[in-house]
This record gives structure tokens, sequence and C-alpha cells, in this order.
């Protein structure tokens, strides 16, 4: 009996062990390389996650969007902060689903041009040269060709795209050197308010997207949904404490003014849309990549 007691105590033990294991889940952010990093810029948010939930979390760092999904479909994450386009492919090789939506404001994309171009619509812009940021970005790449093909225009026929950085981009709109820039229009406004010796007007927007499906929290699919639906209600029941957590952070001011919503995966059908218009269909691979 005393041996029984002491095997079904250890057994217990073991259980007990495995279930606290189980609360403490790890979290990602696939544009953040490194724990230091992780933990300087998002360690507020972490904090506020852990008392809101009252759940246990555990940065796991990742080097790259490809890194993020293999962790997910290897269950050794849980949860991953992450942007539309990233969130696309990662649903696709994964089956991690939305369960908070990052609402950031402003958050669309614009076709810029020089105001003494000649060019005043998008069709002006065939065979034209035109400038794009990051390649697999949503808001500088994927959106702004997404624009074009809303107006008609073959993003990947119709124009000679070039990839660069927003502000050589932008330097190259200045000079001549392109005819159009793609890119997230409040980034670029940032850029051509610093630009004080030239008027105001010297350039204009001349097509610009609607606002676009917000970056997310998302759950890896091994996650129980009933532990996932409490966490989202949670996050919801406490937002403003979980935003400030999130913002507390300079690296994070794209965020501030957000709001955190319930978000559904059909939000992102618009963004597997950009991903056909440029070119993948299949958004099965991360683009640049």
């Amino acid at each position: 009996m005393k041996l029984k007691s002491v095997v079904l105590g250890l057994g217990l033990a073991a259980a007990s062990a495995i279930a606290v294991a189980a609360d403490t889940w790890k979290l990602a952010v696939t544009d953040v390389e490194g724990l230091e990093r992780l933990q300087l810029e998002w360690g507020p948010f972490k904090e506020a996650l852990e008392t809101a939930t009252g759940e246990s979390f555990e940065f796991f760092a990742v080097n790259s969007r490809t890194a993020a999904a293999e962790a997910l479909r290897a269950k050794t994450v849980d949860f991953v902060v992450s942007g539309p386009a990233e969130y696309v492919v990662i649903n696709k090789l994964t089956q991690a689903t939305p369960l908070i939506g990052l609402g950031r404001p402003d958050y669309h994309c614009a076709i810029v041009v020089r105001a003494d171009s000649g060019i005043s619509t998008v069709a002006d812009l065939k065979g034209k040269k035109v400038a794009f940021g990051d390649i697999g970005s949503t808001s500088n790449m994927l959106c702004p060709m997404q624009v074009l093909a809303d107006y008609g225009l073959d993003p990947i026929n119709d124009i000679e795209k070039t990839h660069t950085s927003r502000n050589i981009a932008h330097e190259a709109l200045k000079a001549g050197d392109v005819d159009a820039l793609g890119s997230n229009a409040g980034s670029w406004l940032n850029v051509r308010n610093k630009e004080t010796d030239l008027p105001y007007g010297f350039f204009k927007m001349l097509a610009r997207s609607g606002d676009l499906p917000n970056d997310m929290i998302m759950v890896g699919a091994h996650v129980p949904a009933e532990k996932a639906e409490e966490v989202k209600t949670a996050i919801l029941e406490n937002k403003d404490a979980v935003i400030a957590g999130i913002t507390a952070h300079e690296e994070n001011d794209k965020y501030v003014g957000m709001d955190l919503v319930a978000i559904e995966d059909s939000a992102y059908d618009y963004v597997r849309s950009m991903y056909s218009n440029a070119g993948f269909p299949q958004f099965d691979n991360f683009i640049g990549d």
C-alpha cells in the first residue's frame, strides 16, 4: 500500500507539473529578432498580458517569418504577434487563426507621383517605372500593387517595378528617376513632412487604399479552443492596460492610438487578393525569403 501511495503521489505530481507547464505559453513576434529585443520592446506587453489573463507567458525568439511558422507547426510556440501578409502565409502553412486584431490608426497605402508629372490617373502609369518598398511588405508592396489592380492596371505586366527603401524611393521620385512610388501612406507622409525646401504641393497622392486589415495576435491550431477564447476575452476586457503595454516602447509607436478588436479570418481575404495580384496566388511562401 505504501508503494502504491508513493507511485500514485509521483503520478499526481507529474500530472500537476505537466498542467503547470501547459499554462506557460510561448509568445513570438515575427518582426523582432533576438530575445533581448523582445524583452526590451515587448516586455511591458507580456507583463500586461499575464496580468490580464492570469496565465504565464514566455518569449520565444524567432529570426524570420519562416521560423515563426515552423515553430507553430512544431507546437513550440503558441501565440504570435504578426502582420497581415505574414498571417496569410502562416495560416496556410499551419492553420493558426487570428485571435485579437491590433487596430492601427491610418493604416493604409498610397500611390504617390510628382504633381508636375502629367500623371493624373492610375491608367497613366502604364509602362511607367514604379518603386515599391520591402518585398513582401503588406503596406509597402502588396497593398500598392493591389491599388493598381483595383484601378485596372496589371501590377505584374503593365509597369516597370523596382523595390527599394522608402527614403530612397522618395528621393528617386523627387529627382524624376521613377514615375511613382507605392508606400504605407503614413510612413511616406513622415518622410514628406521633412522636406522643408519643397512646396507642399510638389507631390500628390494619385490613389490610396482603404484601411488595411489589422496586425494581430494569432493562436496556434494546437492550443485548445476554450483556452484561446479565455485569453481573447481577458485581453478585450483589459485592453487599456494591454494597449499601454504594447505602446510602452518607442519601437511600437506605429500602434499609438490603436484599439484591440475581435477579428475573423475572412478579414484577410483582401490580403489574399493582394498576393494573387502580385503574382503569388498560392500564398504558401513568404515573398522575398
